[in-house]
């Protein structure tokens, strides 16, 4: 790959991006661009304009830029129309945020006329896929630079040494070894790696940011009430809130009842094993929330559907084909089973819990007459099951006798 000339940078602003920076103009001796994305990390951002001007970036080559409608609206919400679940228990919070910073990488590199753009993300990692998958699906002639694929700073001492070296800022945690290394955005945050990398010791309770211990959590439980139209949260308690306003109003609740927190051991993509620890409050209670209103609104045949379809959707997004072919037609499918996902469930929350405890719609499909142990008016005749069950018998039947007459 020839030597670019402009690169578009996700910068976060911390010491490995701030590096990389300086390394992307040491040693390729091109223009930087730095692009930071407030997706909901909990983070002030200035600090990170004020540091890329340190580093001699132009003001006009700085973007900081607030995406969590977007992010939630665009990515999210989709995401859980399907209930997706990575491994059974993974609710995909990092994966669902790198095809949106992709995304914006490949608009600020035509915009500024950039030939390439870079990520901080290791050769170890999911992330390197997500970022560049997404970024050739939307310019497969965009250029990539991976540095941790490339360079020669491949300890925490090296990293250290060259932030010395350049008169780069080092804040004093990090001149020790960090306990954990932390991802967040509005959906969840994850902690990997140091206290965390023996998945046979518990996680430190210092770990969790985001949620309180369930067994500090109130004792007693709170009741929500959330709203639904075409399969998607627009209103809590019959208050109506945007899709970033939606889930940041969950996870407050979900933080302070204990809910979503999760130890996992996932498969990644690129084949090793990894321990993360989660915490997806709000998600896990849109979650719960969801799966209530589609059992009154969505038809068994499309519901089954669904989750057979699921996994597979939930590994694309997971592995960073959000941007492929067979990623929308299956978030087409989706979207169609939608349509009368609409009305409200009441949730409980308790110690860690979410529970769905009621839901009504007006295109529910769940009829109390039919259902009834009561007199039924006739609404069902259950002399027909004998039929429905003599006819889906018939195969069974014909096998039996043939195994009869074969072991005799």
């Amino acid at each position: 790959m020839s030597a670019p000339k402009k690169v578009v940078l996700a910068y976060s602003g911390g010491l490995d991006t701030s590096i990389i920076l300086k390394w992307l103009q040491t040693e390729y001796g091109c223009e930087v661009v730095t692009f930071t994305a407030d997706l909901g990390q909990g983070e002030e951002l200035e600090p990170a304009r004020a540091k890329a001007e340190l580093m001699g970036i132009k003001p006009e080559n700085i973007y900081i830029e607030d995406a969590r409608e977007e992010f939630v609206r665009d990515f999210v919400f989709p995401m859980f129309r399907a209930n997706a679940v990575y491994e059974g228990l993974y609710l995909l919070g990092t994966s669902i945020a790198r095809p949106l910073i992709s995304k914006r990488l490949v608009e600020i590199a035509a915009e500024t006329g950039a030939d390439a753009i870079a990520h901080g993300a290791t050769g170890k990692g999911n992330d390197q896929v997500r970022f560049e998958l997404s970024a050739y699906a939307l310019n497969p002639e965009i250029k990539v630079i991976a540095p941790w694929r490339e360079w020669e700073l491949t300890s925490r001492t090296r990293l250290l040494e060259f932030a010395e070296k350049n008169q780069i800022p080092i804040a004093k945690d990090k001149r020790g070894e960090a306990p954990f290394s932390v991802d967040a955005n509005l959906l969840h945050t994850s902690s990997e790696g140091k206290v965390l990398e023996n998945p046979a010791e518990a996680a430190p309770d210092y770990v969790y940011q985001r949620t309180v211990h369930p067994e500090d959590a109130p004792n007693t439980p709170e009741f929500i009430e959330i709203t639904y139209e075409k399969g998607d949260p627009v209103a809590i308690n019959g208050v109506a809130h945007s899709p970033a306003e939606m889930l940041t109003a969950l996870n407050e609740y979900g933080g302070r009842h204990g809910i979503g927190r999760l130890d996992l051991v996932e498969g990644r993509f690129v084949g090793m094993k990894s321990r993360g620890i989660y915490e997806t409050p709000g998600g896990t209670i849109m979650l719960e929330a969801h799966r209530g209103i589609e059992s009154i609104t969505l038809d068994r045949g499309a519901a089954h559907l669904k989750d057979e379809l699921m996994p597979k959707y939930a590994e694309m997004i997971y592995n960073g084909f959000w941007f492929s072919p067979e990623r929308e037609m299956l978030q087409a499918l989706i979207d169609k089973s939608q349509h009368y996902v609409a009305g409200t469930v009441r949730l409980k929350l308790y110690k860690g819990l979410v529970q769905t405890v009621g839901r009504w719609s007006r295109y529910s499909l769940y009829s109390e007459q039919h259902v009834t142990f009561e007199d039924d008016q006739g609404a069902y005749d259950q002399k027909d099951a004998g039929g429905f069950i003599k006819i889906n018998a018939l195969r069974l039947r014909l096998l039996a006798m043939r195994n009869l007459r074969e072991n005799n």
